[in-house]
C-alpha cells in the first residue's frame, strides 16, 4: 500500500529539485523528507529520486508517482468543492488567464455567463501559461485561457489528468515602431529586416522567440529594455527607445507608434482554453467555456475543435 502523504512529499521534492527545498516548503527537517522518500523506496521496491551534486530528479517509477499524486489531489479537491457547492448552495468557479488575453476576451465572455449564471462567485486569475496550465490539471482552477507558438500544445505529452486544449482564436504579430522610423511607412515587414534593429521587450516569451529567430538567421539580438508587460514595452518604442514585436490582442493606438504587420511566415500566438473533463462536466464550467467560444468568435477569426495532449 503506498502512502499518500510519502507522494505528497515526493511532488514537493519534484517541485523544488531537492530535499531541503521541500522541507522548507513543507516545514519539516531534510532529515524527514529523506526518510520519507526512503520508505517509499521500499514500499515500491525500486529508487524514485536520483540525488547528485546539482540536485534531485525524478526516476521513471517516480515520475508515474508524482503523476498520481497530482492526479487524486485534483480529484480530492474537485470532491471537496463539490461538498461544499451542495452544503452551502454557494457556486465559485476561478480561471487563470495570461493578462493581454484576459483583457481581450474576457470581459465580453464573463459579461454573457454571469447574465445567464448571477449567483456564480467568479475569480480571475493573471498567470503565464506554464503556471495556469498546472493550477487546472492540479484543480486549483477550472479554465486557463493560455497560448502557445508555433511549437506544441502546453500539455505534457502523456498527460493523464484528462486536460483538453480548445483552439479560441489566433492572435498574430507585428512589428512596432516609432512614427519617423525607417519603416513606418511599409505596408508589412519581414521579420529579417529589423532582427539587428535595438529591441524592447514586452514579454519573456516574445524575447525567447527572438533570440532563437535571430540565432538562426546568423545574428544577435539588440535588447534595449525588457519588460513583462506590452503596453509599458510601446511606452518605451514611443520614447524612442527601440522596436518591438507586440501581438494583436496587445495593442495600444498610441499616437507616436506606427504598426506594420509581419509578413509571412508571421509569428502568431494561438490562443486556447484549456479545462479538464471532470470539470467540463460541470454545467457552469461548460456554460463559462461557451461564453469563451462565443466571445472569441465575435472577436476575430478562431479555429475550431479540441486537441487531447501530444497534438500539434
Amino acid at each position: 500500500m503506498i502512502d499518500f502523504q510519502r507522494l505528497r512529499i515526493l511532488e514537493e521534492v519534484a517541485r523544488h529539485g531537492s530535499f531541503s527545498g521541500a522541507a522548507a516548503a513543507l516545514l519539516v527537517t531534510p532529515s524527514a523528507v529523506s526518510q520519507q522518500i526512503a520508505a517509499l523506496e521500499r514500499a515500491i521496491g525500486t529508487p524514485v529520486v536520483r540525488r547528485s551534486t546539482r540536485g534531485t530528479v525524478l526516476t521513471e517509477p517516480g515520475r508515474l508517482l508524482v503523476e498520481a499524486a497530482r492526479t487524486v489531489s485534483a480529484e480530492l479537491r474537485h470532491t471537496r468543492e463539490e461538498i461544499d457547492r451542495i452544503t452551502s448552495g454557494r457556486v465559485t468557479l476561478t480561471i487563470a488567464t495570461f493578462t493581454s488575453g484576459g483583457r481581450y476576451l474576457l470581459p465580453a465572455a464573463l459579461a454573457r455567463f454571469t447574465a445567464a449564471h448571477p449567483d456564480v462567485e467568479l475569480t480571475v486569475l493573471e498567470r503565464e501559461p506554464e503556471d495556469s496550465l498546472p493550477m487546472v490539471r492540479e484543480g486549483h482552477a477550472d479554465i486557463a485561457v493560455a497560448y502557445r507558438f508555433d511549437g506544441p500544445l502546453p500539455i505534457p505529452p502523456g498527460d493523464r489528468s484528462g486536460l483538453t486544449w480548445t483552439p479560441l482564436m489566433e492572435d498574430p504579430m507585428s512589428v512596432v515602431v516609432p512614427a519617423g522610423h525607417r519603416l513606418a511607412g511599409r505596408p508589412s515587414v519581414e521579420l529579417g529586416e529589423v532582427t539587428a534593429e535595438r529591441w524592447v521587450m514586452g514579454c519573456l516569451k516574445t524575447g525567447e522567440f527572438l533570440r532563437r529567430y535571430a540565432t538562426l538567421a546568423g545574428s544577435e539580438l539588440r535588447v534595449a529594455a525588457a519588460t513583462t508587460d506590452y503596453f509599458f514595452a510601446q511606452t518605451l518604442v514611443a520614447a524612442g527607445v527601440g522596436v518591438a514585436l507586440i501581438p494583436e490582442v496587445a495593442l495600444h493606438p498610441f499616437p507616436d507608434l506606427v504598426v506594420v504587420p509581419v509578413e509571412p511566415p508571421r509569428p502568431t500566438r494561438y490562443v486556447g482554453m484549456a479545462v479538464t473533463d471532470r470539470r467540463r462536466a460541470r454545467p457552469h464550467v461548460a456554460g463559462l467555456a461557451g461564453a469563451l467560444l462565443a466571445a472569441a468568435g465575435a472577436a476575430g477569426p478562431r479555429r475550431a475543435g479540441v486537441e487531447r495532449p501530444g497534438g500539434s
